[in-house]
């Protein structure tokens, strides 16, 4: 299988982990030294996102890909996806139209975001 469609695959599993919350799922998916800036310019780390999950701050009630975009450049796979996300954050509600870009790379464990950014599409 080639890097390109083996990275459509991981997406799909990405996005259903984010979508269940699943913690064990995204630990191997993001690599622990992640570079990822949210859509109001803050950084996260991996860890305050898997707490934000694991604690059930975050929950994801909608979460609908679509134009998603492919790139391998070298050893890297980037990633562009539109996602129309719903859901709340410490009980406050959310909705949004968000695109995210993420950097795959693979690793001793296998194929990891290390970094990634969102903004609004306005």
């Amino acid at each position: 299988m080639d890097r390109r469609t083996h990275i459509i695959g991981l997406e799909a599993v990405l996005l259903d982990a984010m979508r269940a919350s699943d913690v064990a799922t995204l630990d191997g998916l993001l690599a622990d030294d992640l570079l990822f800036t949210d859509h109001l310019g803050r950084s996260v780390t991996k860890e305050a996102d898997l707490a934000a999950h694991r604690s059930g701050a975050l929950r994801i009630v909608r979460l609908t890909a679509s134009e998603q975009h492919i790139a391998v450049q070298g050893e890297a796979v980037f990633v562009s996806v539109r996602v129309a996300l719903s859901g709340s954050y410490l009980d406050t509600p959310f909705e949004g139209d968000l695109r995210f870009t993420r950097c795959w790379m693979e690793r001793a464990g296998g194929w990891q975001v290390v970094a990634a950014h969102s903004s609004a599409v306005v």
